[in-house]
């Protein structure tokens, strides 16, 4: 009840090239206008166009429960003729949530920390073309240890019911091939119903989704409903014999939300924290290292720390220089014939020697009577 009370967040990051429905189904999913005082560009303007990135937030309210949803989306992505690393824009900004949460987490006031972390990505697919593209691989490949990577494959009202078959085949095959983890729907427990593991089933058979978004309502046989028209008839978004639509819906929304946010928290940030603490760790050791080979060698400098130098080797190194100075400091009295006898003091050495008294040297280091 109190989570109910309270409301849920969910962030939802839409990627993939213009002109796939990305905008028309987001506002379908979440009947919204998200879009309208967008402005499209034309071709020359794409050419030099860098990938932005755009946020959106909306509370929704569905059966008395509230929704804070924010929409993600990269426009831009995969338009200009060179699209090297078009995706690095896209990592930085899921990098950065992380970031800022780490921070949050980390801070004095852990409250009202806000988690504007993505928990899900759409990433649209082309319909046209033989499966995944070399862009949508390389895309896939260098979030999928970011985020929950959602496959979709847009406009599928260009296919038949057959093409749609085989090109989700020949897609799952190929991420598999490629090594790209997407986004897995956790498996049923047993005392589940019957119902529930064929819906099951069938969502984990859907992946991509093949969608089909509208924002316009037609009448079809006597009742409105909100689709597509063509000159040889309608297609209906909500109409599961047409596309995926309700189950992606379904799923973002009602069954896997609480799942893709889990994932996000417990594998992904933990990640990214890891990575984090590690790193910190390596600076500090580094500079404790650093800290002792100065005071050890009695030098005022820094000492560049050796790259690629474990602490065992760093402490060798410590050991030779200490045996080293002992050498040196034996062979220089045994040659003059005293025995020095060194009384340490924070601020002098007092050295008393046994033929010619006792004599007084004011701050003289380890390395100046070695000399």
């Amino acid at each position: 009840r109190k989570s109910v009370k309270k409301g849920f967040d969910f962030t939802l990051m839409v990627a993939g090239e213009s002109g796939l429905g990305k905008s028309t189904l987001v506002n379908s999913l979440f009947l919204t206008d998200l879009y309208k005082d967008r402005k499209l560009l034309n071709a020359e303007e794409r050419i030099t166009q860098t990938v932005e990135i755009t946020k959106h937030t909306v509370d929704i309210e569905e059966k008395g429960v509230k929704l804070k949803l924010t929409i993600v989306d990269t426009p831009g992505f995969g338009d200009a003729v060179n699209n090297t690393e078009c995706w690095k824009s896209v990592a930085d900004y899921i990098d950065q949530q992380f970031e800022q949460y780490f921070r949050d987490e980390s801070g004095l006031n852990r409250k009202n920390i806000q988690d504007n972390r993505v928990h899900c990505c759409l990433y649209f697919i082309s319909p046209f073309g033989h499966g995944l593209r070399p862009l949508d691989v390389e895309f896939m490949k260098a979030l999928h240890e970011k985020v929950n990577i959602v496959p979709v494959l847009a406009k599928a009202d260009t296919l038949t019911p057959s093409e749609v078959k085989k090109k989700k085949i020949k897609i799952r095959e190929e991420i598999e091939q490629y090594g790209i983890k997407i986004y897995q729907f956790p498996d049923c427990d047993s005392d589940e119903d019957e119902e529930f593991k064929q819906q099951d089933l069938e969502l984990k058979e859907s992946i991509p989704f093949a969608v089909i978004g509208s924002n316009t309502v037609v009448e079809a046989k006597g009742k409105r409903v909100r689709g597509r028209l063509y000159p040889w008839g309608i297609v209906e978004v909500e109409n599961s014999a047409h596309c995926d639509f309700v189950k992606l819906r379904n799923m973002l929304v009602r069954t896997h939300m609480q799942d893709l946010k889990d994932v996000t928290r417990e594998t992904h940030y933990e990640n990214y924290r890891a990575q984090c603490i590690q790193s910190m760790t390596r600076m500090v050791v580094k500079e404790r290292n650093r800290n002792k080979l100065t005071r050890e060698s009695g030098t005022d400098f820094p000492i560049p720390v050796v790259p690629g130098v474990t602490d065992s080797e760093t402490e060798k190194l410590i050991r030779e220089k200490d045996e080293e100075v002992q050498h040196e400091l034996e062979s220089h009295q045994h040659q003059h014939g005293h025995s020095h006898k060194c009384e340490h003091s924070s601020e002098q050495y007092v050295c008393s020697n046994t033929q010619a008294g006792s004599e007084t040297h004011s701050e003289r280091t380890m390395e100046d009577e070695a000399l």
